[in-house]
């Protein structure tokens, strides 16, 4: 999923993926961001001047187990969904809060990505 997309992309970059539990993604995402509560995805980006940079994605497997049954797809579709989405914010994509969100060019973006890979 990783070399997909920084190949779509065309972007280098050292990514690592993590799955966490409910409790560390709590903590990390408290620590992160001020919000007390698991969340599904987190990612995080180290910008190296001369060099490519170092991103981090974190997933919650708990929380991305739930939104699989909300929206009725297969717990692997999400999981892909999640790790593209952590991607492309490391990668400097960002879309807006609320309804927008899913009509944003991020977004669009983000589920060719999981067509293409699910």
């Amino acid at each position: 999923m990783v070399r997909a997309v920084l190949r779509g992309e065309r972007r280098r970059a050292l990514v690592s993926v993590t799955f966490l539990g409910l409790t560390r993604m709590r903590r990390l995402n408290a620590r992160y961001t001020g919000h007390d509560r698991p969340t599904d995805v987190l990612a995080f980006t180290l910008d190296q001047p001369g060099s490519f940079p170092l991103a981090d994605v974190y997933v919650c497997g708990p929380v991305a187990a739930r939104a699989a049954v909300t929206h009725g797809v297969p717990l692997r579709e999400e999981i892909i969904r999640l790790v593209v989405h952590g991607i492309l914010h490391a990668l400097g994509h960002d879309h807006p809060e609320g309804p927008r969100r899913t009509r944003s060019a991020m977004w669009r973006r983000q589920e060719r990505y999981v067509e293409a890979l699910a």
